[in-house]
């Protein structure tokens, strides 16, 4: 089950964090993985242990918020069945607090990005004769999260942006669905905490995990894990739909 053999597969941010696990999980379950960073050197120790393990992957240097590149890129790697938009920002900061050009920046990445991605992927899953997108949107789609308006709206933008996408491509079998996680232990996540609490890093990470129901962060893998099934032939039915992963945190967090 939930095999991607004959499969060619994008992943934007592929080289850390979620986007490397789920890149390591496609590959494992035998997808060409094409991961897209800002340079390759940002995915090689990804494309480093697909190749160790025998899989098939690729690095490519591209800018997501610049749509040139962008399609010059998918336009280099040509037909695909698979693309995870992965790639994105974080910002803190309340409506007030948060200064224009750091607004731009966020939504050129989380917002034009995206679009940028699906927008040259359509050509090319056409000539695919369909395929499956995985947006990563957020539980900030869901619930308010404290300082972070900007992160929050370009997230709800990417769920409409799932929806609009699954509407619009029904009759040509490309389907599009969305994640939700809650927080992911990832480096990100450590390097955030040593930057803003150096004094007390073991207990913001404590006060971090606890913040889910269930008593702890996410783990990278257990998102790949979701992606995986969206994106597998096992999922032919499912389009238009944001799944949270998130440990209770939308509807157990009273």
């Amino acid at each position: 089950m939930f095999s991607l053999q004959n499969k060619k597969a994008i992943i934007t941010g592929g080289g850390s964090g979620i986007g490397k696990a789920i890149s390591l999980l496609f590959a494992k379950q035998g997808a060409e993985v094409h991961i897209l960073e800002l340079s390759k050197e940002s995915a090689q120790s990804t494309v480093d242990e697909i190749t160790t393990s025998g899989g098939k992957v690729f690095a490519h240097a591209c800018n997501v918020a610049n749509q040139q590149e962008v399609m010059a890129t998918f336009e280099k790697i040509g037909n695909i069945n698979i693309l995870v938009n992965n790639a994105g920002i974080a910002h803190v900061g309340k409506v007030d607090t948060t200064p224009e050009a750091d607004f731009d920046r966020i939504m050129n990445v989380n917002v034009k990005g995206v679009y940028n991605c699906l927008h040259a992927s359509i050509p090319q899953f056409r000539k695919s004769g369909g395929g499956v997108i995985v947006n990563m949107a957020s539980i900030a789609c869901w619930v308010g999260i404290p300082d972070r308006f900007a992160y929050s709206t370009a997230k709800g933008a990417v769920m409409a942006m799932t929806l609009s996408v699954a509407k619009d491509y029904l009759t040509e079998n490309i389907r599009c669905n969305s994640i939700s996680p809650a927080r992911v232990h990832t480096p990100f996540v450590d390097g955030f905490i040593s930057k803003n609490y150096p004094e007390n890093e073991a207990e913001i990470f404590e006060k971090l995990s606890k913040s889910q129901p269930i008593g702890r962060m996410g783990k990278p893998e257990e998102i790949a894990t979701l992606a995986l099934f969206l994106c597998s032939d096992e999922a032919g039915f499912i389009t238009g739909s944001d799944y949270p992963i998130d440990g209770g945190f939308i509807k157990l967090n009273n």
